[in-house]
């Protein structure tokens, strides 16, 4: 943040929203962008033109466009691992060899997919599918928003160690027609383990011959896979340069392609890679994935905003904050940079949301009235997901419209002061043709390359979590040899609950 052009971005005034659309007739021409099926509009945020510059100049001063095309390129970005992030060619974009190594592992997918198709694994109706982090968030968001309408099969997603978020699904299936889907990287993740082993409990309780014929295996240790049990023509690999948060695209995403049919995955697929070449070719000012991140470290580093929220006005993306939660604090939720020094300003802010217009009437009162600067991203679809009264669709996005609106402009009341809005609070707006297969795909290869963006113009490794390792290591400390060593509190929760 001492670099020249943080210092001219620090010097910029901060003059009031409705000052800056006062004083640019053009305002929101230049602040919005289409995207394939996406329209984005930054207009209500403080970005300026003169800001906009310094931005631009610090993308040149951070190597932007040369850590883009690594990550294209498939070098090995991931630095602490010594790894490639290869995301990108899961969807046909990258590295030659690994686009056609996906393309493989995609089409023995859906060989296996035809195969459950025509019940070579007997008739199946459900699925359970037990995963955790990417492997569980990506997979859920994608069938919750594009398979409320199938009918093809029921979808279990169960990431909780926690058994009640097991036997729910379990109780509501039937094991002679349920297959068990197994997505770990490392086919050791603690809590997909448990999960997976009760499952085929419940089978073999079920009178099931043979359980393990029902398990498929979402895995990039495909080994580890067939040593626990799982036959290899029904391991599904991926590479290992594939990180479990971007992973959805890969084999992880089965029972989505599986429920939604091997059409919507593709469509799928190929929105992300729309996004792709955008991020990979666009200009940096008219770059959606790097505005957005230009928007992100401004109210960061500038204005100190310590979070920022998502509401989806619409309720086939309930999920996308928590999957968002994930993709972006996950991420760059760092420290240090990528040589090992300490950052030199905050970087991921705490990402939360909901759904409007459930959040009005929750949450709303802090934004437009609370001490906290709070920007604000809204995601809607002009197309509804239903087939009721247009009334519905209609009074949805007047409120997801008129919120923008009402957090930029305030309100004044000298008289009634607890009846005043400040106003000048920022927003964006992401506005969807419809929430089908490859708009969704856009929008989440958009959120992934502005998490990249984020992480090159701040020079952090965006692709390690070292972060969620030391609880689980000392989880797993207490279970093989048991409480010792900790303090007090600690030992005295364990030997309250545990014994």
């Amino acid at each position: 943040m001492t670099s020249p052009s943080w210092t001219a971005i620090h010097a910029q005034p901060i003059p009031e929203l409705k000052t800056i659309f006062d004083r640019d007739a053009g305002r929101l021409d230049k602040h919005t962008l289409s995207v394939g099926p996406i329209r984005f509009d930054w207009s209500k945020t403080h970005l300026t033109d003169d800001l906009l510059t310094a931005f631009q100049t610090l993308a040149v001063e951070s190597d932007f466009a040369g850590k883009r095309d690594a990550l294209f390129a498939g070098e090995a970005i991931n630095n602490t691992e010594g790894r490639a992030a290869e995301h990108p060619a899961e969807r046909g974009e990258g590295n030659p060899e690994s686009v056609a190594a996906a393309k493989m592992f995609h089409n023995r997918m859906r060989a296996l997919i035809d195969a459950i198709e025509a019940e070579a694994l007997g008739p199946v109706r459900h699925i359970i599918h037990v995963g955790i982090g990417g492997s569980a968030l990506g997979p859920n968001l994608i069938v919750d928003a594009l398979g409320r309408d199938e009918k093809r099969y029921d979808v279990a997603i169960v990431s909780n160690v926690d058994g009640t978020a097991l036997e729910a699904a379990l109780d509501r299936f039937d094991p002679h027609a349920t297959i068990l889907a197994i997505a770990s990287k490392t086919f050791t993740t603690t809590e997909t383990m448990l999960n997976a082993a009760s499952t085929i409990n419940w089978m073999v309780e079920a009178g099931i011959d043979d359980p393990y014929g029902k398990v498929i295996a979402l895995t990039a240790a495909p080994e580890k896979a067939m040593e626990w049990g799982v036959d290899e023509t029904r391991v599904l690999p991926f590479n290992e340069s594939v990180g479990g948060r971007y992973s959805l695209w890969s084999s992880i995403g089965f029972p989505a392609a599986l429920a939604l049919g091997w059409d919507a995955f593709e469509s799928l697929l190929e929105g992300a890679a729309l996004m792709d070449r955008h991020f990979r070719l666009a200009e940096p000012a008219a770059n959606a994935p790097l505005l957005a991140a230009f928007a992100d470290l401004y109210y960061a580093r500038v204005m100190d905003c310590q979070t920022r929220a998502v509401f989806a006005y619409d309720e086939r993306l309930r999920l996308l904050p928590s999957y968002l939660q994930q993709l972006e604090m996950e991420s760059n939720g760092k420290s240090v940079t990528a040589d090992g020094q300490p950052v030199d300003g905050p970087t991921a802010p705490i990402t939360w949301g909901g759904v409007g217009t459930d959040a009005q009437h929750a949450v709303f009162q802090l934004l437009h009235q609370g001490t906290h600067i709070v920007p604000v991203e809204f995601i809607a679809s002009i197309e509804a997901g239903h087939a009721l009264d247009p009334a519905h669709h209609r009074t949805l996005l007047v409120n997801c419209f008129a919120q923008g609106a009402a957090l930029m402009q305030g309100k004044d009341n000298a008289e009634d002061p607890a009846r005043a809005y400040p106003g000048n609070r920022p927003s964006t707006t992401i506005l969807l043709d419809d929430v089908n297969p490859q708009a969704l795909g856009a929008l989440i290869a958009f959120y992934e390359h502005r998490t990249f963006a984020n992480a090159a113009l701040m020079g952090i490794n965006p692709f390690d979590q070292f972060g969620v390792e030391l609880g689980k290591q000392i989880a797993k400390s207490i279970e093989q040899d048991g409480p010792t060593g900790f303090d007090p509190s600690t030992m005295a929760l364990i030997d309250l609950a545990l014994g």
